[in-house]
């Protein structure tokens, strides 16, 4: 396995219309040792901008300046916000302002200094169907963006960022708002982010792009307690990142790549989730999230689980060469590799498996729970490979003359796996 080539290709298809509830069992959920990711019941302070527990309370905002549901006025506010060095804008509730016309390249005026957007019940900012098409917001640098219960929808663009374009110096925050149904030719379908980009009780849902159907991220991205599901992209239909990301109590669900990495396209930076569920997604290869070199990634009370590899390998995850991988305290279960090998996991780089279950994943090849290339080098620490099913061989682990360590003083077991448990890995009983 190598590093997956990116190339530019059209531009993928629009969005499904609904998008499908997320796993609520006790199933579905990570095992003994993981919280219920995805889910608000404890706050989460952690230092990022926007993720006081005042906000995640949801206290109401300070009071701004007015704006009528007018979009002229709106305009004209922004423009003087920029002009006077920022401002708190509260808009009105039960409104949409419908975006005509094209200012620097989007619907509303550059942000260029700290601006604050309060929303209300039902406050949304939207494109025109009829009109030209273009973005809805731009970032620029020395903006600060804050937004605070809104919707952004409608956006389209050739280029980056269909919803949203955080340019390098720029910042977003988005607390409890959506970014649903744009379009990007390029990257980042609801979001293109080079700057500071923090989404706070969000949703990112049903967007389009090439590369990152719902957030393209080449500068900072954190997630907190906030939702990525139902969008669509060629390569990463969820996330594309190529900076540094941090997700926490937040769901990847349901994303769609025609390509690779249907939740999560994964390069250079380092990514780190807990208590966060990547789940329900689908790709030609890596199902959850695909793991480019110099990638590294760690997993922490994460459940990954029933992810769909269509035509290729990692059901779960693909992890390429030169990529290194930790998972703790985590499951791993239920993915399927329809086709090819490595239900689970199909590792060639760096993978650590500790207190880590993986259980009930398919591969229609070879390795039901992993997929040990000829580059790979797998450490299993304290973690349990349990009914997993290849159609071929190695039902728990297929090793192709890679390294596997089970390291079984720790509690590591490999058992009931059809056909056998494992193929070439050292003290595995077949």
């Amino acid at each position: 396995m190598t590093g997956l080539a990116l190339t530019t290709v059209g531009v993928a298809a629009a969005p499904a219309d609904a998008a499908r509830p997320f796993p609520t069992s006790a199933e579905d959920r990570p095992g003994k040792t993981a919280d219920r990711p995805g889910t608000p019941e404890t706050p989460t302070t952690d230092g990022h901008r926007g993720t006081s527990d005042e906000k995640s309370k949801g206290k109401k905002e300070p009071k701004g300046i007015p704006i009528p549901c007018d979009t002229d006025k709106l305009i004209a506010a922004i423009t003087l916000a920029n002009a006077r060095g920022g401002a708190t804008l509260d808009l009105a509730s039960k409104c949409t302002y419908l975006l005509t016309a094209i200012i620097d390249d989007a619907g509303l005026p550059a942000i260029t200094t700290p601006i604050t957007l309060n929303g209300g019940k039902h406050t949304i900012i939207e494109r025109a169907a009829a009109v030209e098409q273009f973005r809805i917001l731009t970032v620029d640098t020395g903006g600060d963006l804050t937004l605070n219960h809104l919707t952004i929808t409608g956006g389209q663009t050739d280029s980056d960022g269909g919803g949203i374009l955080v340019n390098t110096g720029g910042a977003l925050t988005t607390n409890h708002s959506t970014i649903t149904r744009n379009i990007s030719g390029d990257s980042g379908g609801g979001i293109r982010n080079n700057g500071v980009a923090t989404l706070n009780h969000s949703t990112v849902s049903r967007n389009t792009a090439v590369f990152g159907g719902g957030i393209f991220n080449s500068g900072l991205l954190t997630l907190i307690k906030s939702q990525v599901e139902s969008n669509n992209g060629s390569e990463a239909g969820g996330i594309f990142s190529l900076g540094n990301m941090s997700a926490t109590h937040s769901v990847i669900a349901h994303n769609q790549a025609s390509d690779a990495g249907g939740g999560l396209l994964l390069g250079s930076g380092t990514h780190t989730l807990t208590h966060t569920r990547i789940v329900n997604n689908a790709a030609p290869q890596g199902g959850g999230f695909l793991l480019n070199s110099p990638g590294q990634v760690t997993l922490e009370k994460v459940l990954l689980a029933d992810n769909t590899a269509t035509s290729q390998s990692g059901g779960g995850a693909v992890v390429s060469t030169g990529a290194f991988l930790v998972v703790r305290d985590s499951t791993i279960k239920n993915n399927t590799a329809a086709t090819a090998d490595g239900g689970g996991i199909d590792n060639a780089g760096e993978t650590v498996l500790q207190q880590t279950e993986v259980i009930g994943n398919q591969a229609g090849n070879q390795g039901g729970g992993i997929y040990n290339e000829a580059t790979g080098t797998l450490d299993l620490i304290a973690t349990k490979i349990i009914k997993n099913v290849a159609v071929v061989d190695g039902g728990g682990i297929y090793n192709d003359n890679g390294t596997v360590n089970l390291n079984t003083a720790t509690g590591t077991i490999v058992i009931k796996n059809r056909p056998n448990n494992c193929v070439n890995v050292p003290g595995c009983a077949g």
